[in-house]
């Protein structure tokens, strides 16, 4: 049987007397995309954080590809080849295309210019990021050196899913990735996911978009209280199903109600 590439084992997150997360499990495949659904307060955003090390959780393991890891910050989870994201994409408008893909690991030049001057090796960075948005099919974009702030909404967002494609070598983390966006540019989003998981990287999809959801996952995560209620199959269940777990007006079979 396959093993998971990324899991938590009893995760568990305080805020003061608010719990945020309560001994909740989480499982990614190889190869899949996993979506992972839940209503406002379920703790979604909490166990993303924890699994792409912006908090530490209280209590609970988590395991990358087998082998127990602690993450102290997000860089620590990209050093392992986990890239994130965020519904802000955490970009800089005033910055060009190229700045931003290699924004916090820019290329210095090699020999002296570069080890003594800090010099960047803007070509090489402008030529890696020019394939990258090539291979996801990225051509609208002509220009890298233009300032992101230039971009339509969608052309930013897949600015941002390159980036986290071309240095994401183990997973990739996707929050709330067409929410700002309008139906052509969310159908393209959703197309490079679909790029993206084709290259073999397994990705984690957060949305609150169902029938984004159910065209592009293969599995769903249903996140409740805290903890993962469970995990469904969008080809044996339907929107509603999933609407109705993740509210409470229904209990998955085998599930035991909550206290």
């Amino acid at each position: 049987m396959t093993s998971p590439v990324l899991e938590a084992r009893g995760l568990v997150k305080r805020y003061g007397k608010v719990t945020a997360l309560d001994h909740c499990d989480f499982d990614l495949m190889p190869g899949e995309i996993l979506a992972v659904i839940g209503d406002n307060g379920a703790g979604k955003s909490t166990l993303i954080k924890a699994l792409s090390g912006a908090i530490q959780p209280n209590a609970g393991e988590i395991f990358l590809e087998g082998k127990p890891v602690s993450f102290d910050s997000p860089n620590d989870a990209r050093g392992e080849g986990i890239e994130t994201v965020y519904q802000t994409l955490a970009m800089s408008p005033a910055l060009s295309i190229a700045d931003n893909m290699f924004m916090g690991r820019e290329l210095r030049m090699p020999g002296f210019m570069g080890q003594y001057f800090r010099k960047l090796d803007r070509k090489r960075m402008e030529e890696f990021s020019r394939q990258k948005l090539s291979e996801l099919g990225l051509m609208t974009i002509q220009n890298i050196n233009q300032p992101v702030e230039t971009l339509s909404g969608g052309q930013r967002q897949g600015v941002a899913v390159a980036r986290a494609a071309a240095f994401g070598s183990r997973v990739v983390i996707l929050d709330e990735p067409t929410a700002a966006l309008g139906v052509k540019e969310s159908r393209r989003v959703l197309d490079l996911i679909q790029e993206v998981r084709a290259r073999g990287i397994p990705i984690i999809l957060i949305s609150h978009n169902m029938p984004h959801v159910f065209e592009v996952a293969d599995r769903v995560h249903i996140h409740r209280l805290g903890k993962r209620l469970c995990v469904i199959d969008p080809k044996e269940h339907t929107m509603s199903d999933a609407v109705a777990y993740m509210t409470g007006a229904a209990v998955p079979e085998g599930v035991a109600e909550p206290a």
